[in-house]
């Protein structure tokens, strides 16, 4: 049985692409790097049904300039594929944030998960605190595309749904009764204070027995290689991913 790249069309959806969209997208960049590619929406989706498990390196490269993402991080299943680009590495200004959302405690792993699925869009909140800004609290906030196969969710922001204008966020995660672990990764914008700098963590939330909101904690680096934390919080705006819902949320929040 095949596994479907759920991560890739997270991705796609988060771009507000159709799966035609996208090949026209990917053969586009393939023209302007000089390297025509026949990408059509028959290969976008065996890559997304997990047909194709890993897509030649023509198609990676072309996916990379479409996504603003590295071709590891698009739910590929191969581990031999070779990143084309390489990003910064560090992590977020931060220091442990005491206030905002609260802290979300443990429980069992054996604990019946509170809703089948999490697909759907949410809006994402985390605060940390900059030590380069006088230790001032600020709150990143976006409305991310959830999608869920199996026990693992993946995420990516809309493309203008954020606070902070081309501030794409991703996220992979696994359920765990309750428990939500996984990582995170941010790329901040390039005229922004962080100038372009990419950001990563990990992440561990719990469910509410309602479903519609997650809270915890974060993880990252700072400048001087200290581990910050701070809080963060999802909370369910809508079930549904279709387009019109998609296009209703691709705006910054509140």
């Amino acid at each position: 049985m095949t596994t479907p790249n759920s991560t890739l069309r997270a991705v796609r959806l988060g771009l507000l692409l159709s799966q035609d969209e996208f090949a026209r997208a990917i053969r586009n960049a393939g023209q302007q790097a000089g390297t025509p590619n026949d990408a059509s929406k028959r290969l976008v989706q065996r890559w997304e049904s997990g047909e194709t498990i890993a897509p030649r390196p023509v198609y990676a490269r072309a996916l990379e300039a479409v996504t603003g993402l590295p071709i590891d991080s698009l739910g590929f299943a191969t581990p031999t594929l070779v990143r084309i680009s390489e990003d910064g590495h560090g992590g977020h200004d931060l220091q442990d944030s005491p206030v905002g959302i609260p802290a979300a405690g443990t429980a069992p792993s054996t604990q019946v998960a509170p809703r089948g699925n999490y697909s759907g869009v949410w809006l994402s909140t985390y605060e940390y605190v900059s030590s380069g800004r006088d230790n001032k609290v600020f709150t990143g906030k976006h409305y991310v595309v959830l999608l869920q196969h199996g026990n693992r969710i993946t995420g990516r922001s809309l493309p203008n749904g954020s606070l902070n204008p081309d501030s794409p966020l991703t996220l992979d995660l696994q359920v765990d009764g309750s428990t939500v672990t996984g990582t995170w990764t941010e790329q901040t914008a390039t005229g922004g204070y962080y100038r372009g700098a990419r950001y990563f963590g990990a992440l561990q939330m719990l469910a509410e027995p309602t479903g519609r909101r997650m809270a915890g904690k974060w993880v990252g680096f700072g400048k001087e290689f200290d581990v910050n934390t701070g809080p963060w919080e999802l909370r369910l705006m809508d079930t549904a991913t279709t387009k019109a819902v998609l296009d209703s949320y691709n705006r910054p929040p509140e």
